[in-house]
């Protein structure tokens, strides 16, 4: 459920910016709707209704929550002022790149890697295993930063497509991948645990 929540502003955003630009009036007052600009207004305006209701309801929002609403607002605003596109295409990457460095981060800072922080009182596993997942998160964001990177600077065209769903089946895939990987340490796991005798 959360993961569709945060998706929210990033498919309005998409749905916006395929409309063919045309101009509305709400109120007495005319709006252009459709294209980046009109697109980057909606992400914005969607973004602080999502997260502001989610904390208004949870009275507080996790820090990556924080991250992307911020992000958003920054990178959507400067490209708002400037009316330059290049400052929303630099929002993905460093979005991911600080989650890749605040992964990384973790293994020295704090008593435990940032993925155990998360997922460590739904699962067991031994420590070298926690150390290789958080790593694997780490290689994840980097990979994800500077494959939307690539994709919004070299095949402009496609990078709005790319940035909704190109970035969701990498996240599919990792999770998938995350989980098969998961599995066969959770049967080590329960193997080498004694059965009680009868």
């Amino acid at each position: 459920m959360k993961q569709f929540i945060d998706f929210i502003p990033l498919l309005l955003f998409f749905i916006v910016y395929k409309l063919d630009p045309r101009m509305i009036d709400i109120a007495g007052h005319d709006f252009e709707l459709g294209g980046i600009y009109s697109a980057t207004k909606i992400l914005i305006a969607s973004s602080v209704v999502v997260y502001g209701a989610l904390f208004v309801r949870q009275r507080k929002l996790e820090k990556s929550q924080w991250l992307t609403l911020l992000a958003c607002l920054l990178f959507g605003g400067l490209t708002l002022a400037f009316h330059s596109v290049t400052f929303l295409k630099w929002k993905a990457p460093v979005v991911n790149w600080l989650f890749a460095l605040a992964f990384a981060g973790s293994h020295f800072i704090g008593d435990r890697v940032l993925v155990k922080r998360f997922m460590g009182h739904a699962l067991t596993l031994p420590e070298p295993v926690w150390l290789r997942l958080n790593l694997a998160w780490v290689v994840f964001f980097l990979f994800c930063g500077a494959a939307n990177l690539y994709v919004a600077f070299t095949f402009e065209s496609f990078w709005v497509d790319f940035k909704v769903f190109g970035s969701l089946a990498m996240t599919v895939i990792f999770m998938v991948a995350q989980g098969i990987y998961l599995s066969r340490h959770l049967r080590d796991s329960d193997s080498s645990t004694p059965k009680p005798k009868d």
